[in-house]
């Protein structure tokens, strides 16, 4: 450095890395140095110039750059991500580009072109703790940007960073949580229920058909961000009601609703169906569909066709097509499938294996048939109790789950299931990719919108994880009872344990985990009567239950003082260690 100038200066310094660049370079050396090249020449460098920025150095899989307004360097690390995320929407999910983020605000040293000083060290510090796809900032970048950035960042608390003498304050921004966000906050987006379907067949064991083409027209619609689209779980709650359309229409928080029946004859159907505005209660749009059996899928895009076209104006052809695809060519499969799934929604002692049997029947009538292996993956687990199911059937699942994902990449329904079998395998980065995945694919799908809240908070993401479950709760108002055994796990952890234990309360015929749980609430809240009833409860269930092999095996959290939180009710309620 001698001879070069020497000067100090207030500065915001971002250092930003990709996410799993040695793996990355491992499976594809050329292709991962054409896209980081790609990405640096479109997207960054014009991004940090466009706000300011200068780039001190690169360092092989990163940048060091420096603004002199902390304000700046979030606005161009936000650019950055949100056009890194939209970028890499094709590219498949073990290939695509994720970036780190860390900005921090201080006085550093400049010599000559490059930057010293403790300020620097932690901006690069911040880096390695921030989120796959997202940001991490100090407290005083933060303090900067109140009145001048809406961008909300959730806190996250103190944290200890290598060299770094004193502890720092730091705030987290995630682009899934920032649409989330963005959805929550636009009112004008057209918002619609569709009812349960009228089985008119009058075989009452014919009704999975219609509850399929149901949940299909469901699915199909959720995928259009155009729209908030009820999950089928709130539209099936209100089955039979002798309600008006505008009050139903009400219960569900929407302005239109969507009537219809089935009537299936032989290799004939007849679907009726009606578009009403709640609010006039006038008929938009009504149609009679009379079709062979084997036309049943194009029924359904017909019918999402139209809604979509009448509620959220011109869609493009391509998007409709993306979105309105066959799930099978095999009508056998796809009769089987949603058998399994009306099995899979059930709550018999059987339903769970008579789910495995419908989907194995599908897959052996179409082994190309995504969604059947997904679905079998989520229904083996759910025969052992999910997080409680022996190794070898987790890992039975997470290569059913994969096979979907590959049958079918833009499929949000197998990344999901993917997701959730690897959260119950400990593979929190995996879970957090397929379920995030899932979510671009589908923005209106309640179910993974709280699997997404449960991850979070499994993470120790609490702020987050409250985000994704109230947007799930606000489409699926009349949700299934396990949504709430996954708010549980917020309410616990947050300390809510009078709370967690309520939602506990709703599980329809706990096992030997909730009732554990519930042990573990009661005891924190030292209700000790209500806890030992329930530790009673576990040990006659399981007299072979210890404390240790439950959080090793079944209780699937992501940080130690989490597991300890439970391990200290459980042990204080009066199980064995």
């Amino acid at each position: 450095m001698a001879g070069e100038r020497t000067e100090r200066r207030l500065a915001a310094i971002m250092a930003l890395d990709i996410v799993g660049y040695s793996r990355l370079m491992e499976a594809d050396e050329a292709g991962t140095l054409d896209a980081m090249r790609s990405l640096s020449s479109s997207l960054i460098e014009p991004a940090v110039a466009a706000h300011g920025g200068r780039i001190v150095k690169e360092m092989g899989d990163g940048s060091l750059v420096v603004f002199s307004s902390a304000v700046d360097a979030v606005a161009c690390a936000i650019a950055i991500q949100n056009g890194v995320d939209a970028s890499q929407q094709e590219a498949p999910l073990e290939c695509r580009i994720l970036y780190r983020i860390g900005i921090n605000l201080a006085d550093v040293v400049v010599v000559g072109a490059d930057l010293y000083g403790d300020g620097v060290n932690v901006a690069a510090r911040l880096e390695g703790a921030a989120r796959p796809g997202g940001i991490c900032i100090s407290d005083i970048v933060r303090s900067q940007l109140a009145g001048k950035d809406s961008v909300a960042f959730e806190e996250g608390g103190e944290l200890r960073l290598k060299n770094i003498a004193r502890p720092v304050r730091v705030w987290h921004w995630s682009a899934a949580a920032a649409r989330i966000t963005a959805q929550r906050a636009n009112s004008e987006r057209p918002s619609v229920a569709v009812l349960a379907f009228e089985n008119l067949s009058g075989q009452a064991e014919e009704a999975f058909f219609s509850d399929g083409i149901t949940r299909e027209i469901i699915a199909g619609l959720a995928r259009f961000r155009s729209l908030s689209v009820v999950a089928s779980n709130s539209s099936f709650a209100l089955r039979d009601k002798p309600l008006s359309a505008s009050e139903l229409a009400r219960q569900l928080g929407v302005s239109f609703v969507l009537e219809g029946s089935v009537r299936r004859a032989g290799d004939r159907i007849r679907v009726n169906v009606q578009l009403i505005e709640a609010a006039s209660n006038t008929h938009v749009w009504a149609e009679r569909y009379d079709r062979d059996l084997a036309d049943v899928f194009s029924v359904q895009d017909d019918v999402a066709r139209t809604i979509v076209a009448t509620l959220a104006g011109r869609i493009e052809e391509e998007a409709i097509h993306q979105s309105l695809r066959k799930p099978t060519v095999s009508l056998a499969a796809y009769e089987y499938y949603l058998r399994g799934l009306g099995h899979l929604h059930g709550y018999e002692d059987d339903d769970n294996h008579q789910a495995c049997a419908m989907f194995e029947a599908a897959i052996e009538r179409d082994p190309q048939f995504a969604r059947a292996y997904a679905y079998l993956a989520l229904s083996r687990m759910a025969v052992h109790g999910y997080a409680d199911a022996p190794s070898e059937i987790l890992e039975s699942a997470e290569q059913l789950a994969r096979k979907a994902t590959m049958l079918d990449e833009q499929e949000s329904v197998c990344h999901r299931l993917l997701g959730l079998v690897s959260l119950y395998r400990r593979k929190f980065d995996m879970a957090e990719r397929h379920l995030l995945r899932a979510h671009q694919l589908n923005p209106n799908d309640a179910h993974c919108l709280v699997q997404v809240a449960a991850l979070m908070a499994r993470r120790g993401r609490i702020g987050e994880a409250e985000t994704w479950a109230q947007e799930g709760m606000r489409l699926n108002p009349f949700h299934p009872p396990w949504y709430d055994g996954l708010r549980s796990t917020i309410f616990f952890l947050t300390g809510r344990f009078a709370e967690a234990a309520e939602a506990l309360g709703e599980m329809p015929n706990p096992g030997p985990v909730v009732h554990a749980r519930l042990a573990a609430c009661f005891a924190h809240l030292g209700h000790m009567r209500e806890a030992k009833e329930e530790a009673d409860k576990v040990l006659k269930a399981r007299p072979e239950f210890s404390v240790d092999e439950f959080l090793s095996r079944v209780i699937v959290l992501e940080l130690d003082e989490h597991r300890e939180l439970f391990r200290e009710g459980l042990l204080k309620a009066g199980l064995p260690r």
